[in-house]
């Protein structure tokens, strides 16, 4: 909530919603405070560990025991005069009047107290428990969670090796993957002019039909043997050469070709964001940017290139969430991932299950936090926010376009970099000049359109 005046929310305002919702009566109180209840009897009744605050006080938590279940038939006499008083209960009814309703509220709130107390007690209690004891153990415990435990802290040094190896694959890997896949979208969008030589219309009839071949090929196989085809196929040129093997692996190392294989499948997946986000500016923008003097170069590169980039981010900043995911496919030729350190501890210990339970919560974990943090960069560029993709397949299908297309009428030039635009949408755009205008007062607004140019 904010003041009339539009100034900053004051910092007692969360305090006095909280009160305010404190002091008031809901609805279905006794329904969803039963079911807490029941959630609180349900971990009474579980076993108390090592580290139980109430264990020394066994009588205390019978009198919680008791107060939970008092509530829920509390609640069960509630629904069956309700059940019984059908008609006239909202009349008739005493549970319904302002006197029970301050009561079930408070109760209500005693139930929730007691809920939490026992739910820190068991829950959080007894996984310090389970962490200390499967810490300090001479042998892999059993159980599932103290041999994940025990299996995470002893092999801490191969997953942190392991976490480190797949954020710097997926990070480098998508902004090399970003720089090709520019290169590849401006090749790939090449049209023959009329001015063009011959030897021109070749190199573009060449650029696009290799910029079409790339993508067809890359997105057409698994990364997995694309990983294995470009690591072989590089250690068989350096063997070419008479190089050792040692020698070989020190300058084409497993990360190496890794890095080259997400770079490149990358590259292919982003260019055809790329050329989807550009491809969304619409028409009238390179050809109001044509009518104000600039060459095609210009107007692709400050009007056409920026626009379509932006239209593309959410898109485009997927792609490192997924390269997290696809990396575990690199340890087929034995990048040190985490999904290699995950199958190294499984390999020593024989937990299958509990070992790769912790490689997908760890998975898991990585890709919030990018998503995450994609989603502040694209707030902060005043994008949509990159929404869930299953996987890279995906973004062929959602190139990531912001929505609408530009409007025609107003071309915006951009100056190389891109500058960032302000949120208060000031001075960003200039209306363009129709065809028959702009032929026939070029001389005499030559001036005026070298101003926007450089603007």
């Amino acid at each position: 909530m904010s003041n009339q005046q539009g100034g900053a929310v004051p910092p007692s305002t969360g305090f006095s919603a909280l009160l305010r919702f404190i002091k008031t009566d809901h609805r279905y109180v006794l329904l969803g405070t039963s079911a807490i209840a029941c959630l609180g009897m349900w971990f009474s009744s579980q076993v108390r560990s090592t580290w139980s605050f109430l264990a020394p006080v066994y009588t205390l938590e019978v009198v919680m025991y008791y107060t939970l279940f008092a509530f829920v038939v509390f609640s069960a006499v509630a629904l069956v005069n309700k059940l019984v008083h059908w008609k006239d209960y909202a009349t008739t009814s005493w549970f319904v009047s302002t006197r029970a309703k301050k009561i079930e509220r408070i109760a209500s709130y005693v139930v929730v107290a007691l809920t939490i107390i026992l739910a820190v007690d068991r829950v959080v209690m007894g996984f310090g428990s389970i962490v200390a004891g499967s810490v300090g153990a001479q042998a892999n415990p059993d159980g599932f969670l103290p041999s994940a435990v025990y299996m995470v802290y002893q092999g801490r040094g191969i997953f942190a090796r392991g976490i480190a190896t797949t954020i710097e694959l997926a990070v480098f890997g998508t902004v090399i993957a970003f720089f090709l896949a520019v290169l590849l979208v401006f090749i790939r969008i090449q049209k023959i002019d009329r001015p063009d030589n011959d030897f021109v219309r070749f190199l573009k009839v060449v650029g696009v039909g290799f910029a079409k071949l790339y993508s067809a090929v890359v997105r057409g196989t698994p990364m997995m043997v694309q990983s294995l085809l470009i690591y072989f196929a590089g250690f068989a040129v350096l063997s070419s050469t008479g190089m050792s093997a040692g020698e070989i692996r020190a300058i084409w190392s497993t990360f190496i070709a890794g890095l080259v294989t997400i770079s490149l499948n990358s590259t292919a997946y982003m260019m055809e964001v790329l050329r989807g986000g550009i491809e969304a500016v619409d028409g009238g923008q390179n050809e109001a940017a044509r009518s104000l003097g600039l060459s095609q170069w210009q107007a692709m590169t400050r009007v056409v290139f920026p626009q379509g980039i932006k239209n593309a981010i959410p898109a485009l900043s997927n792609e490192l969430v997924v390269n997290i995911k696809d990396s575990s496919v690199l340890s087929v030729i034995g990048v040190f991932d985490l999904m290699f350190a995950t199958t190294t501890v499984a390999g020593i210990y024989y937990r299958q299950l509990a070992v790769y339970a912790v490689a997908t919560v760890c998975y898991l974990i990585l890709t919030m936090i990018a998503s995450k943090l994609l989603g502040m960069l694209a707030y902060h560029l005043e994008v949509s926010s990159p929404g869930p993709v299953l996987s890279t397949s995906d973004m062929t299908h959602t190139t990531g376009v912001a929505g609408a297309k530009a409007d025609p009428t107003k071309v915006v030039v951009h100056k190389a970099p891109v500058a960032k635009a302000s949120r208060k949408g000031s001075g960003s755009t200039q209306s363009a000049p129709s065809s028959k205008s702009a032929q026939s007062s070029k001389s005499a607004n030559s001036s005026k359109s070298t101003k926007s140019t450089e603007r």
